[in-house]
């Protein structure tokens, strides 16, 4: 083959392995590694950590689907941290019975406002859940039911969107996590996940790592840190959080978690000092690999049309041709089935990886959560 040839197959190799390859490698993985957590019905002293900026119109929603949590309340605390809210957010917090709030002067950004709640917080586990969304009533349960294995350090829950038809990529979104949790349901059975879902995850309160204020993705170092202190970090798929999918459609948000995404490979490290090869083939695999993906998109039209003179390169030509007219279309939200809207969905989401990119090579003061 020439170079352009091996270019263009390399280029399709990328995100074929990202969202074909790797589920189906981890499916091999687990017939021969399979580890199961050790499970137990107990209610430990948790501390369930909403984080909050400017969330005046669901804080209520939020407070209250907390104290309707099916928990025993002695043994629950609900924290409620604002991130120097400018809004009724404090207010309508301290309104409501049964809730602590902790109100910070300044918008310092999501983690560090989870720093500072931290500090003060002693009871045995931490659970953190974001205001926008909706835990199942046996949510922290399930969460918890986790740490009955001493080897468990950190516990991430499933995100499932709802209202998906009330927005253009609301399928789309389904789909995707859908995947997402299918895929970390894998790699927990074989050793750890390699990051949670920041709607809803927990921790041991001793293992939690007080990372830099900068940090994007608390979400990945966080769990992260547990792997490097010698805990496993497991998804609890029967942990439901909801939220609407409007919520995850926004173009600045995507570009935010690729911004986080590029910061994550600075913690490499700590998946080498000791190394662990299964988290860090995950690692590799699961966020680097999807990191080439927008490059590989571009490199593979290009190729391909070096290789226009060829019949068959020509065809697959074609093929690229409906992909992205199917991608053009899905941006009207006019197609039907929504599951032809996966073209738009995929492009969106990967064309965020190039601002993600800028953003941070050029610092994330624009990133800060919101």
């Amino acid at each position: 083959m020439s170079v352009v040839e091996w270019l263009f197959w390399i280029a399709v190799a990328i995100p074929v392995y990202a969202f074909a390859g790797y589920p189906l490698a981890l499916l091999v993985l687990r017939s021969v590694f399979q580890r199961d957590v050790k499970k137990a019905s107990l209610t430990p002293h948790v501390s369930l950590v909403i984080p909050a900026y400017n969330e005046a119109g669901v804080i209520a929603r939020k407070i209250g689907n907390s104290l309707a949590l099916d928990y025993p309340s002695g043994h629950l605390e609900i924290v409620v941290v604002s991130d120097g809210s400018k809004d009724e957010t404090v207010s309508i917090a301290r309104s409501i019975g049964g809730v602590r709030v902790l109100a910070l002067p300044e918008n310092l950004g999501k983690t560090a406002a989870l720093n500072q709640a931290v500090a003060e917080l002693r009871r045995e586990i931490i659970v953190f859940s974001d205001a926008s969304a909706i835990l199942a009533p046996d949510a922290v349960r399930q969460l918890v039911a986790n740490f009955a294995d001493p080897s468990v350090g950190a516990v991430s829950g499933r995100y499932c969107t709802v209202k998906s038809a009330d927005v253009n990529i609301g399928a789309a979104e389904d789909i995707y996590w859908r995947y997402e949790a299918l895929v970390k349901t894998l790699e927990s059975s074989i050793a750890s996940t390699v990051g949670a879902h920041g709607h809803l995850y927990a921790i041991r309160n001793e293992l939690y790592p007080f990372p830099a204020a900068e940090t994007i993705n608390d979400d990945y170092v966080i769990p992260l840190s547990v792997l490097a202190r010698g805990f496993r970090a497991v998804h609890e798929p029967s942990a439901r959080i909801f939220e609407e999918a409007r919520e995850m459609t926004g173009f600045s948000r995507r570009v935010r978690i690729v911004a986080g995404n590029l910061q994550q490979l600075r913690y490499i490290p700590l998946l080498l000092r000791p190394f662990q090869p299964a988290p860090f083939f995950f690692f590799l695999s699961h966020k680097v690999a999807r990191l080439f993906i927008p490059f590989a998109m571009l490199a593979a039209c290009g190729a391909n049309l070096l290789l226009w003179g060829r019949p068959f390169y020509r065809g697959l030509a074609a093929a690229q041709v409906l992909f992205y007219l199917l991608a053009g279309l899905g941006l009207t939200g006019r197609l039907r089935p929504r599951a032809l809207r996966l073209p738009y969905y995929f492009c969106m989401v990967n064309s965020a990886g190039f601002v993600g990119l800028y953003h941070a090579l050029h610092g994330r003061k624009t990133l800060a959560w919101k």
